[in-house]
């Protein structure tokens, strides 16, 4: 038998447990019901992924030499392309484009590659996709949660050096405006600190934020208008999982700042963080082609369309929600009063306290099962609030 020597000292992270553990009983709760549980609360892609971006994939499967880290040049003016037509972001060089591993990769290492170290502050959103606090762990840096910076003392602002913006948000869907988006960028740049907006669901808004119906494109924080011509000190990052299905790819990029991306380019070098060649192919792909987006936009908008009335006849008030795949829902109860009560209709939704004490009395409930549990859950919804 091994045994470990007295006083000897501890090894791995020092990190919280994966919060989504804590859904097993309600899971186990949903599975009972006699038509089968339908889980409404992780966003993953449910739906294939686009044929020619499979055949993109396999056209690019002989590829026997290390891809590039800082991406094909393909790829990267694919992306330009990208910020032009459905961004607005014109001016954007190619060499302020990286491909990375999936945005959850991105969001978690990217403090750590910017240089951030204990004393730092990272700040992110009060209700906030739990990895952005992660990656200030994991840098040694200090997470904050503050919507904007002038609600904190001037001890922890000064030492702000990093604040995140997530736009179209997870969990709540809300969308920050230019103006608003402005506001991040002046304080920010105020206090000697990187701006990075997550805008993994800039192409799912709704209604005003529909661009694919005539509404408004979600703004980006390279746009002009935020950036007042200046990308220095300003990052976005976006993902093709849920506009492409393409999540299981891990398919994303970062883009802006060029003052920083040779830095960032080197470190993902020496760490071996290098997207596959096949998978930039079809990126490269997808990025140049709008129409599959919006035959899967349409799909979701359907399941938005089922889901929001069911939820509202069952009692619950849905807050922001105007873009991204989810509906963010209260009944003015604690979030886990709410999860029983859908787990006994057989729905699995996410508790907002998983995404910040901003969340305790909201759900999330996801656009990403098959329509026709869809449908049954809508149901179920309306059945029970009738």
């Amino acid at each position: 038998m091994t045994t470990v020597p007295s006083g000897s000292r501890s090894f791995g992270l020092d990190l919280p447990e994966y919060p989504w553990e804590a859904m097993a009983p309600y899971q186990a709760m949903a599975a009972a019901h006699p038509d089968g549980a339908v889980n409404l609360s992780v966003g993953t892609p449910v739906d294939a992924t686009p044929g020619f971006l499979q055949a993109a994939l396999a056209d690019a499967a002989n590829a026997p030499g290390y891809p590039t880290t800082h991406g094909t040049p393909q790829l990267r003016e694919a992306v330009v392309r990208w910020f032009a037509r459905r961004r607005g972001v014109v001016d954007l060089p190619a060499e302020a484009v990286m491909p990375t591993v999936g945005s959850k990769e991105l969001v978690a290492w990217l403090p750590l590659l910017l240089g951030l170290h204990a004393g730092d502050v990272v700040v992110h959103p009060t209700a906030a996709y739990p990895t952005y606090a992660i990656g200030a762990r994991l840098a040694g840096a200090e997470a904050v949660a503050a919507d904007d910076l002038e609600t904190l003392d001037d001890a922890v602002r000064s030492r702000v050096r990093m604040v995140w913006v997530n736009s179209p948000a997870n969990p709540t869907g809300a969308v920050a405006d230019v103006e608003r988006l402005r506001r991040v960028v002046d304080q920010a740049r105020g206090a000697g600190a990187v701006v990075v907006s997550d805008e993994c669901y800039a192409e799912l808004g709704w209604d005003r934020w529909d661009a694919h119906q005539g509404g408004e494109p979600v703004p980006s924080l390279l746009d002009p208008r935020v950036t007042g011509g200046d990308p220095t000190g300003l990052l976005a990052a976006y993902s093709l999982s849920k506009q492409s299905n393409l999540a299981g790819y891990r398919a994303a990029f970062l883009a802006g700042a060029p003052e920083l991306m040779p830095a960032l380019v080197n470190a993902r070098k020496h760490a071996g963080m290098i997207v596959p060649a096949p998978v930039q192919d079809a990126m490269t792909a997808a990025l140049d082609d709008d129409e599959h987006v919006g035959v899967q936009k349409d799909v979701y908008r359907r399941r938005r369309a089922l889901l929001r009335p069911a939820l509202e006849a069952f009692g619950l008030r849905i807050d922001d929600s105007e873009a991204g795949l989810y509906l963010w829902c209260t009944a003015g109860e604690d979030a886990w009063t709410t999860i029983q009560r859908l787990a006994e209709l057989g729905i699995v939704a996410g508790p907002g306290v998983f995404y910040g004490a901003a969340g305790t009395r909201h759900v999330r409930v996801a656009l990403t099962a098959p329509t026709q549990r869809v449908q049954a859950a809508a149901d179920r919804l309306a059945a029970a609030g009738s």
